[in-house]
């Protein structure tokens, strides 16, 4: 690399990532690229982006006649494809309500119309409004409020 990390740069980028909870921030100028992550991963590249692998989950192999754990793991269903959900149009934190004293805009079983407020987004002290796309029913609400949201993350889902 021809020019030297400025330190000062990676220090604000991750101090703003344990800020917003974020699980993931990129920098860009016109010689470096640098991605932070959550999982301690650093890729510095000129003017590309690098991957780092990850090791995957070594498997353990179980004694005889030794007890086991047994755990349930719940399986939530994938809605991050499914044209019902509305899904978060920017990285940001998610508010089901317009204050703390207020009910939530929808609860599952509701009817919303199309364009109808269904959470609000806040990103860079501004709460910006995340609307029904669709009439129908809200059948699930996916996220509680204050939870850091990735963009196409879904929300709600309305049937």
């Amino acid at each position: 690399m021809s020019t030297p990390l400025d330190t000062k740069i990676i220090g604000k980028l991750a101090e703003i990532l344990d800020k917003n909870n974020l699980t993931e921030i990129e920098y860009e100028s016109e010689d470096c690229r640098i991605c932070l992550s959550r999982n301690n991963q650093v890729s510095v590249a000129p003017t590309q982006m690098t991957q780092i692998p990850v090791s995957a989950p070594v498997a353990t192999q179980s004694v005889p006649n030794t007890p086991v754990a047994e755990t349930t793991i719940k399986e939530e269903e994938d809605y991050s494809n499914s044209p019902n959900a509305v899904k978060s149009p920017m990285v940001g934190v998610v508010y089901l309500s317009a204050d703390p004293n207020s009910p939530n805009y929808v609860k599952p079983g509701d009817s919303v119309k199309e364009g109808d407020i269904v959470c609000l987004i806040e990103a860079m002290k501004t709460f910006n409004p995340v609307k029904a796309h669709k009439n129908g029913t809200v059948t699930k609400i996916l996220v509680e409020a204050g939870d850091p949201v990735e963009y196409g993350e879904p929300l709600v889902v309305i049937e």
